[in-house]
């Protein structure tokens, strides 16, 4: 197997349009496509992060809520990489979003810290 990079990160959200305006208008990534599939009644937006990479955010009837203790099996987080934290981080505050203070990592003296996403999803803003 020859894993090239990782493709997209596909997200499930409780209510499409406060995820959306969250992940377009806070977090600024840019909608590439948007769709609306009758069958599934659900939505899927595909953002680009970066030109680079790519999010899907899904609606679904009903999804089951994810356990949200911070060691609970499965994805732990989703991270994004930002020239200067503080500035980020400031951006997030004026729109009402609790970040966590900013830390070091103590393998690679960087700067980091997590908020959510409006259903709890956690995000990381890491400083290159």
């Amino acid at each position: 197997m020859k894993l090239k990079k990782i493709h997209h990160v596909a997200v499930i959200c409780s209510d499409y349009q406060t995820s959306k305006d969250f992940y377009v208008r806070i977090l600024g990534l840019t909608p590439i496509s948007e769709v609306y599939r009758e069958e599934r009644d659900s939505y899927k937006l595909d953002l680009a992060v970066g030109g680079q990479y790519q999010i899907e955010l899904f609606s679904f009837p009903n999804p089951p809520a994810r356990p949200n203790r911070p060691e609970a099996l499965g994805l732990r987080h989703l991270a994004f990489e930002v020239d200067n934290i503080e500035e980020e981080v400031a951006e997030l505050v004026k729109h009402d979003i609790k970040v966590e203070p900013i830390r070091i990592d103590p393998f690679t003296n960087k700067k980091y810290t997590f908020f959510n996403d409006p259903d709890g999803l956690p995000l990381e803003l890491y400083e290159r």
